[in-house]
């Protein structure tokens, strides 16, 4: 026959109404604690702000928190092809300035059908190449 080991003591404070944690107010949430973290210092307590701010300075009021990372430019992108009906619709002879219509890169999908001098502010380097066998010019 297998011997049973006896049950374990339960060290929780059976029978005790508050567990070993004082009074019943006590072992909660923050709600009896002032708040979370920075809450309640002061600003319940409008008399002891000075107190406060001539220890901690003035920094220890109101918020703080992480910055949400940079997430990057958004750049507004024209393709060659796209640039040639641009061209077309418009008209254009000689020079465009991208600027004017509100594009930020050259990007290089597609063929330049016209020897143009380009004004951007990003090109990339497919794009370069392609308007000068095109027989144009990339000024950035």
């Amino acid at each position: 026959m297998k011997k049973t080991t006896p049950k374990k003591k339960n060290k929780g404070m059976r029978g005790y109404k508050s567990h070993g944690w004082g009074s019943k107010k006590k072992h909660r949430n923050s709600g009896s604690r002032g708040g979370f973290g920075m809450a309640g210092t002061g600003k319940r307590a409008d008399q002891k702000k000075p107190t406060i701010i001539n220890e901690y300075g003035n920094t220890y009021f109101g918020k703080r928190g992480f910055v949400v990372p940079n997430k990057g430019i958004e750049y507004k992108a024209i393709n060659l092809r796209d640039l040639n009906i641009l061209i077309e619709k418009k008209s254009i002879k000689n020079e465009i300035n991208l600027k004017d219509y509100k594009y930020t890169k050259l990007l290089a999908t597609g063929k330049l059908k016209y020897p143009l001098k380009i004004t951007v502010e990003l090109a990339s380097k497919n794009a370069i190449e392609k308007v000068k066998k095109a027989g144009g010019s990339v000024i950035q």
